[in-house]
């Protein structure tokens, strides 16, 4: 398979989950009114998604292990469409928490099988090529499913997004079956019980530069759950923007993300893979530190903050996918399961810190990047420990 195909396909595969969170971030106001629904509990419509599809992840990735990579791929993609079924059907805000969890436990599996499946196929840049090439592709869920899913609110409700959402996860199951080989060889495959699974739980647990990668990742990726899960309400309630307007506010922010994650291949091949981590971990706690401070001192317009989050998850783009291909790489032989723990941690990570934010959120911008700057500096602080056993080994 080339580069570009297999990009191309588990990019595809790989957009349907972010699809489940960005195509409903415009009608996120239209669901609190609708279902007569408070704002911290429409938030938790995002939380119970992220934490199910955290702990998911403990299963597909020594599942995936065993099986295969394709096996686990049929069966999330079918709970992820019955999710979206029962979401799209939901009579009130604790149906609709409860199928969103469903539809977070099948979407789990879009994370964890293509990253094992790009482990399986190359290592180091090669694979960070890979897989910036695979967040080029899913670059088009923040661009354009907002945008979509604004759409559908105009053309009939926020139910229609879930349907659509059903619709691609089908299509997604035509592409496993037919376009997406297997890539573990059955002589590379690892029976699954308590017993291998607790002593490659150790290996990583113990793994000083696997744990604080995958952290410092976590924690970044927190910061963008954080954004998520609040920037509808901030955009809409104290700047004004409609569902459309929201849409391309957020993709502005998203393609600081998306096309720095292109450089991170070539740069780490030009200059190396902790000076390109260390610049970025520093560079996204000094923009998100900035805005923050600025938001403080009563500055906090619409153009202020959409470039402070531009610079901010431009750096991101750097950290997230080279965190994700560094962890993995000395793993081979237990890379779905490594996949998968640092998948859950990072999740789980991003749940925590969606949830403290709920408690302070007022509808501004100040919680939102006060919380952002605060994952900056737990990550900037684990990097500082980490790159530093990174350049002893």
């Amino acid at each position: 398979m080339t580069l570009f195909r297999a990009a191309l396909i588990l990019g595809l595969l790989s957009a349907v989950g972010p699809f489940a969170i960005d195509m409903y971030l415009p009608a996120l106001p239209a669901i609190a009114a609708d279902l007569n629904a408070e704002v911290a509990m429409v938030q938790w419509t995002l939380t119970a998604y992220f934490v199910a599809f955290g702990f998911a992840q403990l299963l597909y990735g020594p599942w995936a292990d065993q099986a295969g990579r394709r096996t686990p791929l049929y069966f999330g993609l079918v709970v992820f469409i019955v999710g979206s079924v029962l979401s799209a059907l939901a009579a009130d805000i604790g149906q609709l928490i409860a199928a969103r969890a469903l539809q977070g436990f099948g979407g789990a599996v879009l994370m964890v099988v293509p990253r094992a499946v790009i482990r399986d196929m190359h290592t180091g840049s090669a694979a960070t090529r890979l897989m910036a090439m695979v967040m080029l592709v899913i670059s088009v869920s923040p661009m354009l499913a907002p945008l979509a899913g604004s759409g559908m609110i105009v053309i009939g409700d926020w139910r229609l997004i879930f349907w659509s959402l059903c619709v691609a996860a089908i299509a997604s199951l035509f592409l496993v079956g037919f376009a997406l080989p297997e890539t573990l060889a059955r002589e590379h495959r690892v029976k699954v019980n308590l017993k291998s699974l607790w002593a490659g739980s150790k290996v990583l647990f113990r793994d000083p530069v696997f744990m604080g990668l995958t952290l410092i990742g976590g924690f970044g990726f927190a910061s963008f759950m954080v954004f998520i899960a609040s920037a509808s309400f901030v955009y809409s309630d104290q700047f004004g923007l409609t569902p459309t307007q929201f849409s391309i506010a957020f993709a502005i922010n998203a393609i600081g993300f998306f096309g720095a994650s292109q450089a991170a291949g070539p740069a780490m091949d030009r200059f190396g893979v902790v000076p390109v981590m260390r610049g970025a971990v520093i560079g996204f706690a000094a923009a998100s530190v900035t805005l923050f401070l600025v938001c403080l001192a009563g500055f906090a317009s619409l153009p202020v903050v959409v470039a402070g989050l531009f610079a901010a998850n431009a750096c991101l783009g750097l950290i997230i996918p080279t965190t994700m291909v560094m962890a993995l790489d000395p793993h081979g032989e237990i890379a779905g399961l490594a996949s998968s723990l640092g998948g859950t941690l990072q999740m789980l990570t991003g749940g925590i810190m969606v949830a403290i934010t709920g408690l302070f959120f007022d509808g501004t911008a100040t919680p939102m990047v006060g919380a952002i700057a605060l994952c900056a500096l737990l990550a900037l602080a684990l990097s500082m420990v980490t790159f530093r056993k990174m350049t002893r080994a």
